[in-house]
């Protein structure tokens, strides 16, 4: 820990206290996979379906994220690790105040991803790998990404100049090239419901 750095958190109110006041349990969904797999478009009908349901929930995604508080990152490895380990320290506090955190990033290294698990914790960790093949989400290209990094205007481009790693112990798994927006985000809020209902 840096030098003169006290921390106050056993005379803040406890996650417990929290957590009570929502009625709901603090977990991390971090959705892993390629750019167009569909991790946001998913994450967001979670966060309606959660939302109807008086489930207290917040979305990270990797454009908000990188216009705010990375904005000062690229996409060299050591940037994307950088990237992922601020907002899983983020993630965690959401998550350590009862929040349901829905975390959107391609995270494409298993070490990456490790470090984010480890920084949030095993117990709260919900890894989601969204399977879509780079095929389907070449085919969408929602961004235009594919079609630069294909002609190299976008360096380290996951999928097409960089490698993405497959998950090895995903608690779910999704291609939406096969699920319909529908089934995917009902699996998804299965098991977010399993685990952060207040019982």
């Amino acid at each position: 820990m840096a030098e003169n750095i006290y921390p106050i958190s056993e005379q803040m109110m406890s996650r417990a206290d929290k957590e009570a006041l929502l009625c709901q349990r603090g977990v991390m969904v971090w959705f892993t996979g390629l750019s167009g797999s569909g991790k946001s478009t998913i994450a967001m009908g979670v966060e309606r379906e959660l939302h109807k349901r008086g489930i207290l929930c917040r979305i990270l995604d990797g454009d908000n994220i990188r216009a705010g508080i990375n904005s000062n990152l690229g996409f060299s490895s050591e940037d994307r690790m950088e990237n992922i380990r601020r907002i899983a320290e983020i993630g965690k506090l959401f998550v350590q105040t009862g929040v349901v955190t829905l975390a959107c990033f391609v995270s494409p290294t298993n070490d990456v991803r490790r470090l984010a698990r480890d920084i949030i914790g095993e117990k709260d960790f919900k890894e989601v790998y969204v399977s879509t093949p780079l095929e389907e989400c070449e085919r969408r290209d929602v961004k235009g990404l594919y079609a630069r990094a294909r002609k190299g205007e976008v360096k380290n481009f996951t999928g097409i100049s960089a490698p993405f790693e497959t998950p090895e112990n995903p608690t779910l798994e999704i291609d939406t090239s096969c699920l319909s927006l529908e089934e995917s985000v009902r699996r998804v809020v299965d098991m977010v419901v399993s685990c952060s209902e207040w019982k």
